[in-house]
């Protein structure tokens, strides 16, 4: 099966990007896997989807599958080039469209300066709305709220646990240059504490306005930028009392700016959102 696709790029986060606006493509989870296989496939961290709208009020759907094939709930670096990319295929005309995803809906907003500003909605802090198991755990008070002792490989591991539509356990290290991504990333997302699995966030706090950081992603890998996760580590950072409203976030890809206003306010990502190259692929039957 011959499809045509659009590779695009949200701080080095790369994406596939298929529109089944006309019609879906029946790709199956290996054909997704293929897609994002850097060797045998086209490449990318997330396979992207374009799909009607499924209510009244709504503009597009957002269909979001992670490198291993799995549906996944969100992604913010995806959902900014979503923006891009309907604008640029001429599918709205907005500057503001309402995409629903399976983690719920979403606002992006292009801005004059060619960036793409998300309403990511408030994070979720309720356990089992993560979810996370605490049983039988002893969270640690810091700055007004918790982390969570969680073990991983014989040390104990403190992490702020959050969600952003899709789960996120974020911990505190001195310099993302050396922390342990490789090593912890994939335990912590597989911890059995985490049913659904878990983003695993690397956290440098450089001053209240700037810090650095790093991700593991369920189902990826390490990617060069994670906008929930950049989104999870700010609220983190604010609830732990390091952090101000407005935060600049470094990682590996580039810059993303979060913003949150605190209690039930929801988060805004900006950032950047560009088309790399367009073409066509022939997907093989999986």
């Amino acid at each position: 099966m011959r499809i045509r696709f659009t590779k695009m790029q949200g701080a080095g986060n790369d994406f596939v990007v298929l529109d089944e606006t006309r019609g879906r493509l029946g790709l199956s989870t290996a054909q997704y896997r293929w897609l994002s296989d850097r060797h045998f496939g086209v490449g990318a961290d997330q396979i992207l989807t374009v799909r009607p709208a499924p209510a009244a009020g709504i503009d597009f759907e957002y269909v979001i599958h992670n490198a291993d094939g799995a549906e996944v709930e969100q992604c913010g670096n995806g959902a900014r080039c979503f923006a891009r990319y309907v604008r640029e295929q001429g599918l709205t005309t907005k500057d503001v469209i309402r995409v629903q995803t399976l983690g719920g809906l979403i606002e992006p907003r292009l801005t004059p300066d060619g960036r793409v500003t998300v309403d990511m909605g408030a994070p979720i802090f309720e356990l089992p709305r993560i979810p996370f198991d605490g049983a039988g755990l002893t969270p640690l008070t810091h700055g007004g709220w918790v982390t969570w002792p969680l073990p991983v490989d014989g040390v104990t591991v403190p992490v702020a646990v959050v969600s952003m539509g899709n789960p996120h356990a974020v911990q505190l290290v001195a310099d993302v240059e050396t922390a342990p991504v490789q090593a912890q990333g994939p335990l912590i997302e597989n911890h059995k504490r985490f049913p659904r699995r878990v983003n695993a966030g690397f956290l440098q706090v450089v001053d209240r306005t700037h810090v650095k950081l790093r991700v593991w992603e369920r189902g990826a890998g390490e990617t060069l930028a994670c906008g929930t996760g950049a989104c999870a580590a700010v609220v983190a950072g604010i609830r732990l009392g390091q952090l101000d409203a407005r935060v600049d976030v470094q990682t590996r890809g580039g810059m993303l700016t979060i913003e949150w206003a605190g209690n039930e306010a929801p988060v805004f990502m900006t950032g950047p959102a560009t088309t790399v190259f367009q073409g066509e692929v022939d997907v093989p039957a999986l």
